[in-house]
């Protein structure tokens, strides 16, 4: 018996508001920083609410909503926000998180190190100093 696949569309699993907040949040902190993830969830979420009625929304035509929220698209921001805001999802700004307090003093110590050591041969404070110098030195 042959198995019958079907393509998975994040579409079909955006059910409430809710689910399509969590979704664009999780794609807004996984995006690479070309935005095309979150090109992707917005493209997602207009065909699960409608693309006719957030093309009136937006005051776009559906074929150039479509155009811009496609793989190949590059929509300007006040277009990016004007969707967001006629799906009535909201973005807020937080402070991302800091390293903690111990990685923080783990980074500040060996930057001591590398400042505290002998150019020449990297020699540093933990050997006591004791190294050989090439007898250029004198």
């Amino acid at each position: 018996m042959a198995e019958k696949f079907t393509r998975w569309d994040a579409v079909d699993y955006l059910e409430s508001e809710e689910d399509m907040a969590l979704y664009l949040d999780a794609c807004l902190d996984e995006d690479p920083g070309d935005g095309s993830l979150v090109r992707a969830a917005l493209n997602d979420i207009a065909r699960a609410r409608g693309m006719t009625q957030l093309a009136r929304d937006t005051g776009l035509t559906r074929e150039g909503l479509y155009r811009a929220l496609s793989s190949s698209g590059n929509p300007e921001f006040s277009t990016v926000l004007r969707v967001i805001k006629a799906l009535k999802i909201r973005l807020r700004a937080t402070p991302a998180p800091r390293p903690s307090h111990a990685a923080r003093r783990a980074r500040s110590r060996e930057n001591w190190r590398r400042r505290d050591s002998c150019r020449p041969c990297g020699a540093g404070w933990e050997s006591g100093w004791e190294h050989s110098v090439s007898s250029s030195e004198g």
